[in-house]
């Protein structure tokens, strides 16, 4: 690589205690590598000298980038206990001094902290942020709710043929996990129950453990969770997708209520769906039980039915299949809420639809935690 024309030097005499640099050639950007280089002797061109004078006579051309350099290197050689000061500077070449002189920032100190102040504090943070939460819940549910009475009122708005494309997808489509995941559970249920009730010599009372376990908690419970997963996530994706597509904006611009056209098809095939896989699951559960425990207990399928009905009510069985519509109805707010909050990124697409899934489960079991605590209170 050529040397540049007219690059930046500079040469010294020495003058007992004293130091003399000559600045000569053109310091600015367009020799970069030159210049730092040169900056970079400046600083140590002093010596042992006590005071330095930096002469700008022959100094050809001057930018912002070398009167940073030059005034880093005098600030240098003042750290270094030579008194150095600038000598025969041009009017033009003081004001690009001045106003790009070096500047040390120091770094700012990390604010005291109190342990406890801090505690509030996050405590505060996290308190408006689950009163924000609260507050859009129950908007939304109100939002909701006149969107139903609406429809109600003009039967004509209802969309029947997207509930039932969604019923399909919800329903149908989940029927094999539903019913696979449930027959196993119930399966290990028995084993378990058996297990452990064999050691007290009450082996056939298994038989009653599945059937109020599975009916009341188990098969509602095991149920929502995995719709959680697999339709509220679905829910969610689907929303925040025309959300980024600006689709939703679409429809209000339109005229046309997204509350109507695309929530309330979907929470409707929800909570008829969910009840349904409700029983599904019951039933897959109990018939795992049964073939257990036929095969572990020698009990047959007649003395297991006659048993199971001895052991358990009609209360037994409502119990669990009443949870289905409300928990159907909190998995599919969460995840409408979820998804309307998509801004246009896939990242944020992501992030809604894990806190869709996340919180649909935890208020799932949440909701199951109250209406146990109410059946206990109502001895239903």
């Amino acid at each position: 690589m050529s040397k540049p024309p007219n690059p930046p030097e500079f040469s010294v005499e020495t003058d007992g205690t004293e130091a003399r640099v000559f600045l000569r050639g053109a310091w600015t950007i367009s020799a970069s590598r030159a210049l730092e280089q040169a900056a970079l002797n400046l600083a140590a061109a002093a010596g042992q000298a006590r005071s330095a004078r930096i002469d700008f006579s022959g100094l050809s051309r001057l930018d912002t980038a070398g009167a940073w350099l030059i005034d880093k290197a005098r600030q240098q050689m003042v750290a270094a206990g030579v008194a150095a000061e600038f000598e025969a500077v041009g009017p033009e070449d003081a004001i690009l001094l001045r106003e790009a002189a070096f500047r040390r920032f120091e770094a700012d100190k990390p604010p005291r902290s109190n342990p406890l102040m801090d505690m509030l504090v996050a405590l505060g943070v996290w308190t408006a942020w689950m009163g924000g939460q609260i507050m859009g819940f129950v908007s939304f549910l109100g939002e909701l709710a006149l969107t139903a009475l609406k429809v109600l009122v003009r039967p004509s708005a209802m969309r029947p043929t997207s509930m039932v494309f969604h019923l399909e997808n919800f329903a149908l489509r989940a029927v094999p996990i539903i019913a696979t995941m449930n027959f196993l559970v119930g399966c290990i249920v028995a084993q378990q129950g058996i297990f452990q009730l064999r050691r007290f010599g009450a082996s056939t009372y298994a038989t009653d453990m599945l059937g109020i376990l599975v009916l009341r908690e188990m098969g509602v419970l095991l149920t929502s969770i995995m719709i959680a997963g697999r339709t509220g996530s679905a829910i969610t994706a689907e929303l925040g997708s025309m959300k980024m597509r600006e689709e939703v904006d679409a429809l209000k611009v339109m005229g046309v209520s997204p509350m109507e056209v695309l929530v309330m098809p979907r929470m409707m095939a929800l909570i008829i769906a969910l009840p349904l896989l409700t029983v599904i699951g019951d039933l897959s559960a109990l018939f795992g039980g049964m073939i257990t425990s036929y095969l572990y207990n020698g009990v047959s399928p007649q003395v297991f039915a006659e048993r199971l009905q001895y052991a358990i009510g009609m209360h037994t069985y409502l119990a669990g299949l009443i949870k289905a519509p409300f928990m159907a109805l909190v998995i599919g707010m969460i995840a409408t809420i979820e998804g309307f909050k998509v801004e246009g990124s896939a990242e944020s697409l992501g992030r809604r639809v894990t806190a869709s899934v996340v919180n649909s489960i935890f208020m799932v079991i949440f909701l199951d935690g109250l209406f146990a605590i109410f059946f206990a209170a109502i001895r239903y």
